[in-house]
């Protein structure tokens, strides 16, 4: 799933405008608190460090191509994830039940006949989901 996003011309001057506003508005939010805090750099270095079990958890293999799937299909059963992902059902298990643990996606149960489990995206999973496309731009962008 390593496909580049493509964006028309002008819908990415668009998108690169109002990231561009974001990333300065959160710069200004984050040397405000810095300064009116008085942090130090090893007080950064502890809360950046804090941040690194989700970063591990996002990052992992197939993490974000099912929260990004999850974006675009709202909720959806484990075969529908399988198949449109092409991912095993060990793995896809496993990184479910991963994501469902660090609260970004919710599994909801309904008894059958036939039993049906569905995924979705909890506000903390589509929250992620939409700040990362940004991350994710600048970093695939030249």
């Amino acid at each position: 799933m390593s496909t580049p996003l493509t964006l028309s011309a002008e819908f990415r001057k668009i998108v690169e405008a109002r990231m561009n506003q974001v990333l300065k508005g959160v710069e200004e939010v984050f040397n405000q608190i810095i300064e009116k805090q008085k942090i130090t750099p090893a007080e950064l270095k502890n809360e950046v460090e804090s941040l690194q079990e989700s970063f591990n958890v996002l990052f992992q293999k197939w993490s974000l191509e099912i929260l990004y799937t999850l974006l675009l299909k709202d909720a959806i059963g484990f075969g529908e994830i399988k198949k449109t992902l092409t991912v095993n059902s060990r793995t896809l298990s496993d990184k479910l039940k991963m994501l469902q643990k660090h609260r970004y996606i919710t599994r909801k149960v309904t008894s059958g006949p036939p039993l049906r489990v569905e995924y979705a995206l909890t506000a903390k999973g589509k929250n992620t989901v939409l700040l990362a496309l940004p991350l994710l731009y600048y970093s695939s962008s030249a």
